[in-house]
């Protein structure tokens, strides 16, 4: 790893030293470390990690950059933690056969292990089913001790062969179900949404060739209708959370988790949906015009960095003002040149303001940013010389 890569790993494990320092907004283990991945078009070809792939944004394949990302998430709050961006096979000698290439999966792996090691409680890892219809991101997880709740495809998995096929979705319907007042199988859990209002969903635990309700993976079925499945309101969540009562309870190191808990969970991962039109809308993480991998590290942890800074204000308590009294308005500025630049002198140092400002409107800068960039700030700033075809001659005065 390169020095100035270690440089941007730093200032991540600083930003996360910052969000776990604050009492307001400190992670707790009923969170959920949540994985994804993004994609942005970009044009051109000697962009790092540029190259033709799926773009989840667009929802279609495309030219462009896509960034493997961890987030941390409860019901109330959510926070970016660390991302690094894939390079397909095609930038690396020899292929996906080099040793420096690593997928999308690897890289989502690491970045889990990454964030325990930094300090982040959580209670699970969560994810859609592009990771967990993977055997190998599961096993992964499970080897670093991470326990996890991950969507499946109705179709993932084929555990017999030809017409005996067994997927989730024939796991769900195999299931006993009359109505709500003759569940059978089927357990209510109440859901909560974001503008407050709750719903009655039902979950149970299917069977699916080695997966039970007691074995090393759970196959959890959550739907709003147990009689129809309908696709848009029915999820199929693998976990390896032991189920309460169950035989692997005792010898767990994690605790159980009823079928709400696995609910809730997964319910969770969705906020990273808002985190990225938040960070990439409103901040502007795909809007850069840099092309070396440092560069756009770089920019995606200062636009991380931003956010924090934004929760931070709203965090912060009002500004109290007395009653009756007014801001005092700016004074009148002399009219301006018609042409020309407008030489205004500095103020005095008396007149400068001291301290943090608290003004409404204007995110309160934190203790900590000089350290937190220390690192950025002690790199060489990049310089390029014009080259003589590009300098520009002066025009002659008239």
């Amino acid at each position: 790893m390169s020095e100035s890569t270690w440089d941007h790993e730093r200032v991540n494990v600083r930003r996360v030293e910052l969000l776990l320092a604050d009492p307001a907004t400190a992670p707790h283990p009923g969170g959920v470390l949540v994985i994804d991945d993004s994609g942005d078009r970009k044009d051109g070809k000697a962009t790092a990690h540029i190259g033709r792939q799926w773009l989840g944004r667009l929802g279609k394949t495309d030219n462009g950059i896509v960034t493997v990302t961890t987030c941390w998430a409860d019901e109330n709050l959510y926070y970016p933690l660390h991302s690094v961006p894939y390079s397909p096979a095609h930038h690396f000698p020899k292929g996906r056969s080099d040793p420096d290439f690593r997928t999308k999966l690897q890289i989502a792996a690491e970045l889990a292990r990454t964030a325990k090691a930094a300090g982040v409680a959580f209670r699970a890892v969560a994810a859609d089913c592009a990771y967990g219809d993977q055997d190998s991101f599961r096993r992964q997880l499970d080897k670093a001790g991470l326990p996890f709740v991950m969507a499946l495809k109705p179709s993932h998995g084929t555990w017999a062969y030809g017409k005996d096929a067994y997927t989730p979705a024939d796991a769900a319907r195999a299931l006993t179900w009359t109505d709500p007042e003759h569940p059978g199988d089927w357990t209510p859990v109440e859901r909560t949404f974001r503008d407050g209002h709750t719903e009655t969903w039902w979950a149970a635990d299917a069977q699916l060739g080695w997966w039970g309700p007691d074995g090393n993976v759970r196959l959890v079925v959550t739907t709003a209708d147990p009689a129809t499945l309908p696709a848009k309101a029915t999820w199929y969540l693998a976990t390896d959370l032991p189920r309460p009562g169950g035989l692997r309870e005792a010898d767990s190191p994690e605790p159980a988790a009823d079928l709400h808990e696995v609910v809730r969970i997964y319910g969770i991962r969705h906020w990273i949906e808002q985190n990225y039109k938040q960070v990439k809308d409103e901040l502007g993480w795909a809007d850069f015009q840099v092309r070396s991998d440092t560069a756009i590290r770089r920019h995606q942890t200062l636009v991380t960095c931003a956010f924090s800074f934004c929760w931070d204000a709203w965090f912060s308590p009002p500004l109290e003002v007395s009653p009756g009294t007014a801001p005092p308005e700016p004074p009148e500025e002399p009219g301006r040149p018609e042409r020309g630049t407008n030489q205004t002198p500095p103020a005095p140092h008396g007149q400068l303001a001291q301290g943090n400002t608290r003004r409404p409107g204007l995110a309160r800068p934190l203790d900590q940013p000089p350290t937190m960039l220390a690192s950025l700030d002690e790199c060489t700033p990049t310089t390029r010389t014009p080259s003589p075809d590009q300098r520009r001659r002066r025009r002659p005065p008239a």
